[in-house]
């Protein structure tokens, strides 16, 4: 299976890149995972709700450019679906049974994603109720992606 992570903004964190580099070398055994990160857009403190859509729309370009035309597209949304550990290693389980081998994985920037960007997903996936800085979000998904290997290969490590 081959995993992209479409992540707005640039991870600065040195915490944040050692788990990620820790998840990433875990997951080399099971998919070839890569992490493209777009640009953030610039925008000042006080935007009115059209600088705001701008700011989404120009990012959702980036975002899309990212992603191929044969691609499984799943972003990550306040208002998406919620899951178990159990039920997102099953679709990742059914996505590889049947022939989704890309699945890009959209993280958007602070303001989410643009509507363009919503309309390609073929799944809006949520992790919680609770807003997330989008940079640690990077790390619970390739967490959760590893924890979807382990439970599809009824490997130890999900209690």
């Amino acid at each position: 299976m081959n995993i992209k992570i479409i992540a707005v903004g640039k991870l600065k964190e040195k915490y944040l890149k050692q788990g990620i580099a820790e998840y990433l070398k875990r997951l080399g055994a099971y998919a070839k995972v890569d992490i493209a990160e777009v640009a953030d857009e610039k925008a000042p403190e006080n935007m009115s709700e059209a600088e705001m859509q701008e700011v989404k729309r120009k990012e959702g370009e980036r975002i899309l450019g990212n992603i191929g035309h044969d691609t499984y597209v799943i972003t990550l949304e306040i208002d998406g679906k919620m899951l178990s550990s159990e039920k997102l290693a099953a679709k990742m389980d059914e996505l590889a049974t049947y022939g989704k081998s890309k699945v890009a994985f959209v993280i958007g920037g602070s303001l989410g994603l643009s509507e363009v960007v919503q309309k390609r997903s073929d799944l809006a996936l949520s992790f919680s109720k609770l807003t997330f800085p989008h940079q640690v979000m990077r790390l619970i998904l390739l967490e959760q992606v590893y924890r979807s290997f382990r439970i599809m290969r009824n490997e130890p490590y999900h209690k």
